[in-house]
């Protein structure tokens, strides 16, 4: 892969922030968020800090998985808006200097697709080949991504007689990724929306969409599977030169480092650590901070071209996949002790302050750790205000409610009647009337005050996104103390995962006598023994971070 001007990382120290349009703002008041209301809210995100947007699916739908089942890719949901509205939005996103990035879900369409109709139509129909169809219902079935709901991945369909392929839902019909002519529509996909102005593209589960058929073998007549990833990769660069694809990889360590593209690093952009995500959540049980100071020293190291992404909720279940039985059932126990809690038997589906009863101590510490953790930080819809999930809404789309900009029972988000809202607005202790906007927006003490707080810290911190990362030792099992570096300068930071305040000694690596440690956050600062050593004092739940200052720098932090 040639060599990347700096210039054009701009992913590298961004802040990512994804949304549903159809949760976001009604404008129209149809009960359904539309491209009209994204937009009056565009400054909102700006003056948020927001520099990425990731917009959620928000193509034509029968809309039976939140608009992950898709009857047209080139399109735009009527109840939404229209091609127009969109790039209304491209354009104010722009001028504000924000990026924006949409769902590539490619993986599937909906079974309404005009493809998949003609497919089913005739076993000779010619867009038979979009789609994976057996004669015969195969015996080594791969897991379903949905247990509980789906009983195989292969349903009959009665017209032809023959098996079709649906990892996902069995209304949502894998497409043949291994078929040329699907590859094809795939790039003119991608090269449509790049031309109205997006900035790439979140690549929907990865390893499912460039498997294909599950009983091909890797190296046959289609090639290597990378090898269709590098190619699209290649693509993206020749149409933007600087878009990003960052993918959704719930993967071991060693195979994510597969998708980044190995050493060339010419496959996904991003990715998300879904490995820390989850040993995060651990700690956080066990107030113990080893399983993510491990998680996040076992990261293989990166080159230039390529990003982590920092997550501590997303828009589907909190999924646990990717720990021990008995480390699921901790994280269970502490954050969703109620069955109706979770989902698949692997995730949760409650939102951040609600599985830590509301502490505010707690809950600024996790961000505090987020936006301080060496990549790139995504905030899910919400969050920067501490919404709840909602429970009546089945599923992985509890977390899915409509935004709550105001103390009114709609929330602001809509003025149609109740029962006409695309989703139900929370109603318990996280209600609009308790968590909005407007009210936290010039409280110098809320939590929205205080995400805005750690983007603008973040932005000034470079060192976050591009430096090297270091665990720093110490002997207090509940503090992760690291450093991140670069040539722009350093910064340390501490996160207490206990309730009890801790005072403790750490050497910073690398210093010369007379080092003095600045705190961003807040005042204070700590000045270093000739040795590296300091004193930092940390309250229950606290968090700290320190510009390294070298005597004789003019930074003032």
């Amino acid at each position: 892969m040639k060599k990347t001007d700096t210039a054009d990382l701009w992913w590298k120290n961004a802040v990512v922030y994804c949304l549903d349009v159809e949760t976001f703002l009604d404008w129209n008041n149809d009960g359904v968020g539309d491209f009209a209301g994204l937009a009056q809210r565009i400054d909102y995100l700006a003056e948020l800090g927001v520099t990425c947007l990731w917009l959620m699916p928000f193509y034509p739908t029968p809309d039976r998985d939140d608009g992950y089942d898709i009857t047209d890719f080139y399109g735009v949901d009527s109840r939404l808006g229209h091609h127009g509205d969109l790039v209304e939005v491209l354009r104010m996103a722009k001028d504000r200097g924000m990026r924006v990035i949409a769902d590539l879900v490619v993986n599937h369409t909906s079974d309404q697709h005009p493809w998949f109709k003609a497919s089913r139509s005739s076993v000779t129909s010619p867009y038979r080949d979009f789609y994976v169809w057996r004669k015969d219902l195969p015996t080594n079935q791969p897991e379903t991504v949905f247990p509980g709901q789906e009983s195989g991945v292969w349903e009959l369909d009665e017209k032809t007689g023959e098996y079709y392929l649906h990892r996902f839902y069995r209304h949502q019909p894998d497409l043949n990724v291994e078929n040329p002519a699907v590859r094809e529509e795939i790039a003119k996909i991608m090269g449509f929306w790049l031309e109205l102005g997006l900035s790439g593209f979140r690549v929907d589960a990865v390893p499912f969409f460039i498997e294909g058929d599950p009983g091909a073998v890797a190296g046959d007549e289609y090639g290597d599977p990378h090898d269709y990833l590098k190619s699209l990769r290649a693509f993206l660069g020749r149409r933007t030169g600087d878009g990003i694809l960052l993918g959704e990889v719930n993967l071991p360590r060693e195979e994510q480092l597969t998708y980044f593209g190995g050493e060339a690093f010419d496959e996904l952009t991003m990715q998300f650590d879904f490995v820390a995500m989850q040993k995060f959540y651990l700690s956080l049980a066990r107030e113990d901070a080893a399983p993510l100071a491990e998680a996040l020293a076992s990261r293989p190291r990166l080159g230039q071209p390529a990003q982590w992404a920092n997550f501590l909720r997303n828009h589907d279940e909190l999924t646990l996949d990717q720990l021990s039985d008995a480390e699921r059932d901790e994280v269970f126990t502490a954050f969703a002790p109620d069955e109706d809690m979770r989902v698949f038997g692997r995730g949760i589906i409650r939102r951040l302050p609600t599985m830590l009863s509301g502490d505010p101590r707690r809950i600024r510490m996790a961000y505090s750790l987020l936006f301080s953790m060496p990549g790139t930080p995504v905030l899910f819809y919400g969050e920067e205000i501490g919404m709840g999930e909602n429970r009546d809404i089945s599923g992985r789309e509890a977390v899915r409610s409509p935004m709550q900009w105001t103390p009114e029972p709609n929330g602001g988000f809509s003025n149609a009647k109740p029962r006409r809202l695309t989703a139900p607005v929370v109603d318990d202790g996280y209600a609009p009337r308790f968590v909005n906007v407007a009210e936290q927006r010039h409280e110098p003490g809320s939590l929205l005050s205080f995400i805005r707080t750690l983007i603008r810290t973040y932005r000034n911190s470079s060192e976050i996104g591009w430096g090297d990362f270091e665990v720093l030792d110490q002997p207090n099992r509940a503090v992760l103390a690291h450093v991140v570096s670069a040539s722009e300068g350093r910064m340390v930071a501490l996160h207490n995962f206990g309730p009890d305040p801790v005072s403790l000694e750490l050497t910073i690596p690398d210093t010369a006598a007379g080092t003095r440690l600045v705190d961003l956050l807040t005042t204070g600062e700590v000045t270093l023994s000739d040795d590296g050593a300091g004193r930092f004092e940390l309250g229950g739940y606290g968090y700290r971070w320190l510009r390294v200052i070298e005597p004789g720098s003019r930074r003032l932090y």
